[in-house]
């Protein structure tokens, strides 16, 4: 418990909020590090620094935990009816050969959601640079302890959470635990300010985050479970199991299937022993035949044969799908809470604005040649360009360089001619950086670049084009109006200035390099939002799906990217919250709220978890977009998390339900669109198979109370392998009606059975039971034969030919619910023509063919039985035309 408190002590502590001498009496260290021995000892304290493997659930366990789902267990409660005590054994073989396949599938599935662990744990550092025992080692970083003392440079990845004791021009890149792209600047300050979010936490170092500049020194403050991304960790193995949507329809289908057939077969036996005086043994087994024949025992397996069929669609158009109930639920999307940087927006800095000469271009104008503003900001920059041109450096810097090879400015052609001969390099106290370059005729120029307003003090003077002047207030004052105006649209900015010097000054001093500057310009830059981005959000609004914006970043900069984006009216402060605001709330007070924001800013993991809980509080169905470990958490709670597949890091790829290959936020509405083709199409199939069963059903149900003999069990099991089979699959191949993302979502609490689909599967059930029965009917009032035994087998035959056809015409009727088979095209889909074909031609084998008609126990027909079957079959298509028409006439979609 003792162990337990400590770690629980190392988690909580607010390492920001004290001064590294502090830090170091807390964690019992020095100057000098801890001692090898010391390092041992607080080893076997703390353990390892690594992420906890969590408990694993074996094949087995995973292969049972399948078997929940109650449609699964009234299958397997029909399989065993049907082997015991109807005897039905090639049927009780066909269910359970179905559930085990989706047993097998489910398996995994699960399988690979558990890589976000995985991926999380193997993301450690394999060495770190620490000092022990006075001496610089390299150590693994498993082994490190709280309180070691850790070396940083750039490249390096940051082995554990540190607080800082020493930062030289140190930057350290968090875009993976906070959603900036751009790396945070380090000091040693302390943070007095309360509860301060990751991203302002600039005395900290955290785990798994990299150093892209400068050089610095901290104490282990946290390590393994107890680090940032260790907290990530454990939420993930915590977060809750969001249920999809189809998944709870199917449960909900299952319910009353059961509900159903209960009935059913007490109503059946009543009737048969009490009402007609019949054996109650005969009678039980008739009642246990019916209910089985009305279990859809082959819908588990085309809904998930009708999902795959989405996932390679959605795959050819850029979205992989992890898991197949995803497909279905991007359909039922109420929300897309999307992460800004990498998504959004091209996690990638890029010149948008320079101001020089008086005046604002953007950075598609072109710039005259020889302007200084330009030169300065390649001069003044340590991006460095490899063999294939590729640009490495500071994300702000390498932005500079790529603005002005748009311009035309070489800059390393450039250097050549003016070599760098001396540098004051960048410190965040004095926010300046200075080169120093030689000029042809022997002078020296100065290129300066920083924040405008430390460096507008340095400067006395101001070029604009040719000409040097005094800087007056006038002219300061037209700099310091348009360094606001480019902050006011979230612009990141920086000053240029520079001077000639005779000689290298003898003591590099920012008093002597760094002053008596000519102003030459700012430059505007910013994470601009992706090309096809904005016009995604229009499609998604046009939808009625809500897209909301969260981010690590500042309140300003994303306020400014969801006004461009249209996500919010440009300016809209009001619906923007930052994370320090969500923490005064209560979950209960957000609830009340959370309809007012689209916008968040400087949150954190735990944040983005409570928002997508918020909106599922409302009832909504939340899709989730990330690319990294910051995400991963609420990738999870969503009802469907979205990662990228280009910048996304294996965490949130592992914990993600859909990946985007292009890691194009429109590829999701793409997405959406599918997922709303797939649901229709699946309530197709469940509308022609329940209305088949139902048919199937009646008819039994009936002639039973008649003393009738319609169809033995034989034929039910052909015409549920052969009709329902097929077309059911070929139905969810149908191409997506038009106006799909006209409407709104369906939400939540829509099922299987709305918009609907109950009302057509009663009427139409209804419809082909009594076609069928009129059929057996008149063939035992018109017989064509003259004895019973072949007035009864032409019955039977006629009553077997009329259910099967029936049903394959009806597949015509289902291809949309209230629209005209004519108007949605009945042969358009011609996987499902050749599914109609097949299925024509197994029903007709088995009566036409000698030998089999024996096995199957039917007779031939002639032309006139024939002409009765196919025109009492045929005739549930205009019957529903006319049905149709009346319900759009009514307000039916």
């Amino acid at each position: 418990m003792a162990e337990e408190s400590t770690k629980k002590q190392q988690l909580q502590e607010r390492f920001y909020a004290l001064t590294p001498e502090e830090v170091m009496q807390k964690m019992d260290t020095d100057g000098d590090g801890i001692s090898n021995e010391e390092a041992k000892k607080r080893l076997s304290e703390y353990g390892p620094n690594e992420l906890d493997e969590g408990k694993k659930k074996s094949m087995l366990q995973k292969f049972f935990e399948q078997f929940k789902d109650l449609m699964i267990l009234v299958l397997l409660v029909a399989a065993v009816i049907s082997a015991v005590v109807s005897h039905e054994v090639v049927d009780a073989i066909i269910i359970l050969a179905v559930v085990i396949i989706n047993a097998v599938m489910g398996v995994i599935q699960e399988a690979k959601a558990e890589e976000a662990i995985e991926a999380l744990r193997d993301m450690s550092t394999p060495d770190a640079n620490v000092m022990r025992n006075g001496h610089v080692a390299k150590v693994k970083s498993t082994e490190l302890v709280p309180g070691d003392l850790v070396l940083l440079e750039a490249g390096d990845v940051v082995p554990a959470d540190l607080r800082l004791i020493d930062a030289s021009s140190l930057k350290i890149e968090e875009a993976a635990l906070t959603g900036e792209s751009v790396p945070v600047e380090k000091e040693l300050a302390v943070l007095n300010d309360g509860d301060i979010g990751i991203g302002d936490r600039i005395n900290m170092a955290f785990s798994n985050s990299n150093v892209t500049y400068g050089r610095g020194k901290g104490i282990v403050v946290g390590t393994g479970m107890n680090t940032e991304v260790g907290k990530i960790a454990g939420m993930l193995a915590e977060a809750d199991e969001t249920e999809t949507p189809l998944k709870t329809n199917l449960n909900h289908l299952g319910k009353f299937l059961t509900a159903a057939i209960i009935v059913i077969a007490i109503v059946m036996f009543f009737f048969g022993t009490v009402i007609n005086g019949r054996d109650w043994s005969e009678m039980l087994l008739t009642s246990i035949s019916l209910a089985v024949a009305a279990i859809p025992e082959g819908l588990p397996a085309i809904v998930t044969i009708i999902l795959a069929l989405g996932t390679q669609v959605m795959a050819k158009r850029n979205a992989m799908i992890r898991k197949l109930p995803a497909v279905e639920t991007l359909g039922s999307t109420d929300i897309i809470c999307s992460d800004k940087t990498g998504t959004l927006t091209m996690n990638q800095m890029t010149v948008e604005k320079l101001y020089t000469n008086d005046r604002q271009y953007p950075s598609s104008q072109h710039i005259p040649d020889g302007n200084m503003a330009l030169k300065i900001m390649n001069y003044a920059n340590d991006t460095k360009v490899s063999e294939n041109g590729e640009l490495i450096g500071d994300p702000t810097e390498t932005a500079l360089v790529a603005f002005g090879n748009d311009q035309g400015f070489n800059v390393s052609e450039k250097i050549k001619e003016q070599p760098r001969v001396a540098e004051l390099p960048f410190d965040s106290d004095r926010k300046l950086m200075s080169t120093i370059h030689q000029e042809a005729d022997g002078r020296y120029l100065v290129a300066v670049k920083g924040a405008p307003d430390v460096l507008l003090g340095r400067c006395n003077q101001i070029q604009i084009f040719d000409e040097v002047k005094t800087l007056t207030n006038e002219e300061e004052q037209k700099v310091l109006t348009n360094n606001k105006d480019m902050a006011k649209q979230a612009l990141r900015v920086l000053g240029m200035a520079f001077k000639y010097v005779d000689a290298i000054p003898e003591e590099m001093e920012s008093e002597i390099i760094e002053n008596d500057l000519i102003f030459a310009g700012l430059v505007g830059m910013i994470d601009p939002e992706r090309a096809e981005a904005a016009e995604a959000v229009r499609m998604a609004k046009e939808a009625g799906i809500r897209p909301i914006m969260i981010t690590g970043d500042h309140r300003d900069t994303a306020e400014a990217i969801a006004g461009r984006l249209g996500i919010i009216k440009p300016g809209d402060d009001s619906a923007v919250l930052t994370g320090a605001e969500l923490n005064q709330m209560s979950d209960e007070e957000f609830a009340k709220k959370v309809h007012d924001y689209s916008v968040y800013a400087r949150v954190s993991p735990e944040h983005k978890v409570r928002i997508v809980k918020a909106w599922q509080t409302e009832g909504k169905v939340v899709a989730m977009t990330g690319d990294g470990v910051n995400d991963a958490p609420s990738l999870k709670q969503a009802d469907i998390g979205i990662g990228m597949g280009i910048t996304g890091t294996e965490v949130s790829k592992g914990a993600s339900d859909m990946v985007l290959a292009d890691d194009n936020f429109a590829t999701i509405v793409v997405a959406v669109e599918e997922g709303r083709k797939v649901f229709s199409n699946i309530q197709k199939a469940v509308q022609y198979l329940m209305a088949a069963n139902l048919g199937e059903v009646l008819t039994l149900f009936i002639a039973t109370m008649l003393n009738w003999d319609t169809l033995l069990p034989i034929h039910l099991l052909w015409i549920n392998l052969v009709t329902d089979t097929f077309p059911a699959i070929a139905l969810g191949m149908e191409p997506a009606e038009k106006d799909l993302m006209s409407h709104k979502p369906r939400g939540r609490n829509s099922n299987l059975f709305s918009g609907g689909v109950m009302s057509s599967i009663v009427y139409q059930g209804i419809l082909e039971a009594g076609t069928v029965l009129f059929v057996y009917w008149s063939a035992i009032q018109w017989p064509v034969h003259a004895t019973y035994t072949e007035i009864h087998a032409d019955a039977l035959t006629m009553a077997f030919a009329t259910l099967g056809l029936m049903q394959l015409f009806h597949a015509f009727n289902v291809k949309s619910i209230h629209q005209s088979l004519f108007k949605v095209g009945p042969f358009k889909n011609k996987t499902f023509n050749w599914a109609i074909l097949l299925s024509f031609f197994l029903m007709m084998v088995i009566i036409i063919v000698p030998g089999l008609n024996d096995i199957f126990k039917v007779a031939h027909l002639d032309w006139y039985q024939w002409g009765i079957v196919v025109g009492a079959s045929f005739a549930i298509i205009p019957i529903v035309e006319i049905v149709k028409f009346f319900q759009r006439k009514l307000g039916a979609q």
